[in-house]
């Protein structure tokens, strides 16, 4: 049952790549390429539910894994853009997330995770879900980075092309941040739960990894709030937390389920 809303998302999410921005007086510019995103983002969340609650599979449970994760975080990344260009034109970026939206439906329907009959906790699905909702602000704050990186370079060589983002710089900055700090009181949170439910804890791949990603979080934002930091250096900040926690989760779990063939809970 999965691939049906699985080849749906990715129909959408390729026509969203395909179409040009072409101008039509109804609807304004852009507008079949947003619709197109709009609706494999819909289809998006129908595969993810489907795949995560187990819907048409004869075992019960939720399921779970590195890839379904990435999907959801993507699609999170995707709903953050969909709001947001209604306000503020983003060019350039539909078509990124579309490619990325497309390989994630595509991962996660041959990766569909593992079933888990049992959750370790009655907590254990706030936990899941706080994790992922922090991961998605996370993947936003690095989208919005990548975009002040690019307006910053085009900005030293051409001034024109700065204005190419379609937001000033000081406001795409601010929003990058407000992103970042949005998602470290998730990943704090997260982290809080997971330790109270965890007995004992353990110190392995992910929770290593997860600390260490909330501690460079945590000095990005003291170090801008206390010593001013911005540009380049902040940016290189939030790309290491982000890379540190894509290997905590999404990295350590590919590690186990597709290259080491084992059950991790």
């Amino acid at each position: 049952m999965l691939w049906v809303p699985s080849a749906a998302a990715l129909l959408a999410y390729a026509a969203a790549v395909l179409l040009g921005e072409r101008r039509t007086e109804a609807a304004g510019p852009g507008a079949a390429p947003r619709r197109a995103l709009i609706a494999g983002w819909i289809a998006h969340a129908l595969a993810i539910v489907v795949d995560m609650a187990g819907i048409g599979s004869p075992i019960s449970g939720a399921r779970f894994g590195f890839a379904p994760a990435l999907s959801a975080t993507l699609w999170l990344v995707i709903a953050v853009y969909a709001v947001e260009s209604r306000w503020v034109p983003l060019p350039g970026v539909r078509r990124w997330l579309g490619l990325l939206g497309a390989a994630a439906v595509v991962l996660a329907a041959i990766f569909p995770g593992e079933f888990r009959p049992k959750a370790v906790s009655a907590w254990a699905p706030l936990h899941w879900a706080l994790g992922i909702a922090s991961y998605g602000l996370f993947g936003a704050a690095v989208l919005h980075a990548v975009m002040l990186d690019t307006a910053e370079r085009r900005m030293r060589s051409n001034l024109r092309a700065a204005s190419r983002t379609g937001m000033p710089l000081l406001q795409l900055e601010r929003l990058t941040f407000q992103f970042v700090t949005a998602g470290f009181a998730l990943l704090s949170a997260t982290l809080l739960l997971g330790w109270w439910f965890t007995n004992p804890w353990r110190w392995d791949h992910k929770a290593t990894l997860s600390v260490l990603g909330w501690i460079v979080f945590a000095g990005l934002l003291i170090g801008r709030q206390l010593l001013g930091w911005r540009g380049r250096h902040a940016i290189r900040w939030l790309y290491a937390g982000a890379l540190l926690l894509l290997l905590a989760y999404v990295g350590s779990r590919f590690v186990f389920e597709v290259v080491l063939h084992r059950t991790v809970a």
